[in-house]
């Protein structure tokens, strides 16, 4: 029998710190670039109609190894749950025994807009003061509560299809406001965040203007976000260059394009490929979820939580 901790949504949005998260994130990229994160494609099964689940594995030194399933159901919303549910389980890398299993759509939301944040770190000019969020999903909400976080942001604009997802993304954020014109909340943005499930793109390229940053975080088969022409007017930084090869490894965005021309966040970091190179230059971070996310995460909500006694235990 194995001894299980188990954590609840609650209890890891408690445990979850989003700025130990863009840490540990950082210092996950750099080890999946260096080519130490295990991390194989993920395997999917679709519904018809409804949505798909796929499985993500991890393992790196100094981690515990990490699986999350995760369903993506764009309809949910209808019966007012999230389109992206999740699990993450834990394993011992002396025995592989189970050692925990907790909510994953918390961590999920967390990790993805970290990541996207992290980005906005390292490649938004230094004077960048205004960023625009389309989306006012779990994605939107998050990107919102982290953007808010950076001291250098002033202003979040916040546009969404409803003006009751809008207001729920920008609540209780002082920096937020809601705008319902996305040309002219993306033209005057020095960062412009697409957190969507939309499969065709939601801004137009010419609306960017020289300097920005763009992330994007929506994954809608076999369309996307993104504009296409966007992509290959800037510099793509991705989580990894599988981003490059077909769904659900993939996105569509990237299809067709040389995968030698994007740049891991991990080779920034590490110093090994460059970041902003001038003040005009426009640079866009094309995330894809990677398992190496989830199982970093995870495990820093492992630790704090036994840190803290949190969670209850279990025999398996």
């Amino acid at each position: 029998m194995s001894q299980v901790l188990t954590l609840s949504a609650l209890e890891v949005e408690r445990l979850l710190d989003p700025l130990a998260a863009i840490d540990v994130l950082a210092e996950g990229f750099k080890a999946l670039s260096a080519g130490i994160v295990q991390a194989p494609p993920r395997p999917l099964v679709e519904i018809p109609g409804k949505g798909v689940t796929l499985a993500m594995l991890a393992s790196a030194p100094g981690q515990l190894i990490g699986l999350k399933t995760v369903s993506v159901f764009h309809d949910n919303h209808k019966l007012g749950l999230p389109s992206h549910l999740a699990t993450i389980q834990l394993f011992d890398t002396e025995t592989g025994a189970p050692v925990a299993i907790m909510d994953g759509a918390v961590i999920t939301g967390v990790r993805t807009a970290a990541a996207a944040v992290l980005s906005v770190r390292e490649l938004s000019r230094k004077d960048a003061k205004i960023a625009t969020v389309i989306g006012g999903g779990v994605q939107g909400r998050e990107h919102v509560r982290l953007l808010a976080l950076m001291p250098s942001i002033a202003e979040i604009r916040v546009l969404s299809r409803t003006p009751a997802s809008a207001a729920r993304a920008a609540a209780d954020i002082a920096k937020a406001r809601i705008v319902t014109d996305a040309a002219d909340a993306v033209r005057s943005a020095d960062v412009v965040c697409l957190t969507t499930s939309s499969s065709v793109p939601v801004i137009e390229a010419g609306w960017i203007k020289p300097g920005t940053h763009v992330t994007s975080v929506g994954f809608a088969p076999p369309g996307g976000e993104l504009p296409r022409e966007l992509v290959e007017r800037g510099t793509v930084y991705v989580e990894s260059r599988s981003a490059f090869s077909p769904a659900p490894v993939g996105c569509a965005e990237l299809q067709g394009l040389d995968p030698s021309k994007g740049i891991e966040l991990g080779e920034l970091l590490s110093g090994k490929k460059p970041g902003r190179t001038s003040p005009d230059q426009i640079t866009v971070y094309k995330s894809m979820g990677n398992a190496m996310e989830d199982m970093v995460v995870a495990n820093l909500v492992y630790r704090v939580a036994r840190d803290r006694g949190v969670g209850r235990t279990i025999e398996i």
